[in-house]
């Protein structure tokens, strides 16, 4: 029985592992076309499992992580105020303005065009490292609506 799940205990780290993999690969290459099945052969599962897993690791899909960082990504593009909403859709990785725009206002509470208005005025005078908190994407469609604000 011992033999077991020590078998099991390892093959949950490797699992892990491999996570960790997708997730840091996620991280490093959000601007480019990824999915979820390139993402799952990658490190020799199916995409199915990798959804389950993933999820069940860090609480949501890697579609899900994936957009939640482009939107952090795009986030700091519209605050800088030198590219468009356009511009900024396709340098974060997306292909479309509209899906863009739908996954922002989810996550943010606001349109992207909103958001690059008011950018500025929300963080001014305060550390980067305070803004960067304050700024953050709210995962899970959890960002106030208008009418709660």
């Amino acid at each position: 029985m011992a033999a077991v799940t020590k078998e099991l205990g390892s093959s949950h780290l490797r699992d892990l592992a491999r996570l960790r993999r997708v997730r840091d690969r996620i991280d490093r290459e959000y601007d480019r076309p990824l999915d979820v099945e390139a993402l799952a052969r990658s490190v020799n599962m199916s995409g199915g499992h990798l959804s389950r897993q993933f999820k069940r690791a860090y609480g949501e899909s890697p579609y899900a992580y994936l957009m939640t960082r482009r939107i952090e990504r795009a986030m700091a593009l519209l605050q800088r105020g030198d590219l468009s909403v356009t511009e900024v859709c396709f340098a974060v990785g997306c292909s479309s303005l509209g899906t863009f725009s739908t996954r922002f206002t989810e996550l943010v509470g606001v349109p992207p065009s909103v958001y690059r208005a008011r950018a500025d005025r929300a963080t001014a005078g305060m550390p980067p490292c305070l803004a960067k908190q304050v700024i953050r994407p709210i995962r899970n469609r959890e960002a106030p609506t208008p009418e709660d604000a």
